[in-house]
């Protein structure tokens, strides 16, 4: 036998190691304790994060996010009527009242994530909590909305910034909870969820044709793509946002200087300031005004302290 025989045959034996092991940890994980819970945890925070060991037990948490990044509905600028309309169902939730899982899609930057800071921070008082959850664990939602199925309080599942590439399956457990199947149903929970894309899915314009193979083989390829763009449709309450223009865009560094302490007579000289900052981003939104705001209040108080 050659030296390049042995090689081969070594590093066959090795792959077929490797997948006998992953199918044994696999085995594992069914055994052990997935999903571990100490329900005093819900006295500690209003808001929570899900996390996982990647151990042999594969155990998930749900973590108390101690100091919560909170906003209120009055500091979001010019989307007026996505607020009112994620608003309203909130409070309809939180009251026990039919509501509608929330899909928040657009531009970057224009508030999508800060809205549902802003609900945490208007209803929290009246039982509302948040669990924070990354695409990577979406398979986990049923288990998760089991979990806390019978708790007094009422759950928004965040799921941020969602996007799906092409043979990704990770919006199976997502799928499930929002299809209201027998297992992963509850009274308590809704789905929040944000995303650039409309559909959170990258399309292609041969995802159009009726029949091609894909590079896997696959010859309705298309298919599966159509079950992705219908996932968005799943979302009783679909929201989008815009760019903003550049009237909006100045009224919303405008009201973050206020915030921040300036004077409205201040505010007139560094507008061309914002606009040239703006135009260096390649963006004009809410976070782009946000950041010139602080970057430009955070210069003057130094130049105040020298």
């Amino acid at each position: 036998m050659t030296l390049e025989q042995l090689t081969a045959e070594l590093i066959q034996t090795v792959k077929q190691l490797n997948d006998q092991l992953q199918s044994i940890a696999q085995a594992l994980r069914q055994f052990g304790p997935q999903v571990i819970v100490d329900n005093q945890l819900f006295e500690q925070a209003i808001a929570f994060r899900w996390e996982k060991t990647e151990d042999l037990r594969y155990k998930g948490y749900l973590v108390p996010i101690r100091h919560p990044q909170l906003s209120s509905f009055n500091a979001l600028s010019n989307i007026d009527l996505q607020v009112n309309k994620v608003k309203d169902n909130t409070e309809a939730f939180v009251k026990g009242y039919f509501a509608n899982n929330v899909l928040l899609t657009g531009a970057r930057g224009t508030g999508k994530s800060s809205i549902v800071k802003a609900c945490l921070n208007e209803f929290h008082a009246k039982g509302l909590r948040i669990i924070e959850l990354e695409k990577k664990d979406l398979n986990d939602l049923p288990k998760i909305v089991n979990l806390i199925a019978d708790r007094p309080e009422r759950f928004i599942i965040f799921c941020d910034d969602l996007a799906f590439e092409a043979g990704d399956t990770s919006y199976s457990g997502l799928k499930t909870v929002l299809d209201g199947s027998l297992s992963a149903s509850a009274d308590n929970v809704l789905i929040y969820a944000t995303s650039n894309r409309k559909h959170m899915v990258t399309e292609y314009q041969r995802d159009n044709q009726e029949f091609f193979v894909s590079e896997s083989g696959e010859i309705h390829p298309g298919d599966s793509v159509e079950q992705k763009v219908s996932l968005a449709d799943r979302f009783g309450l679909q929201i989008h946002f815009y760019s903003f223009s550049q009237v909006e865009y100045l009224n919303t560094v405008k009201l973050w200087l206020v915030e921040y302490g300036w004077q409205h007579h201040e505010i007139e000289h560094v507008k061309q300031q914002a606009i040239q900052y703006a135009t260096q981003k390649g963006n004009r939104s809410g976070r782009i005004a946000n950041q010139f705001a602080k970057m430009l209040s955070g210069q003057r108080a130094l130049q105040q302290d020298r």
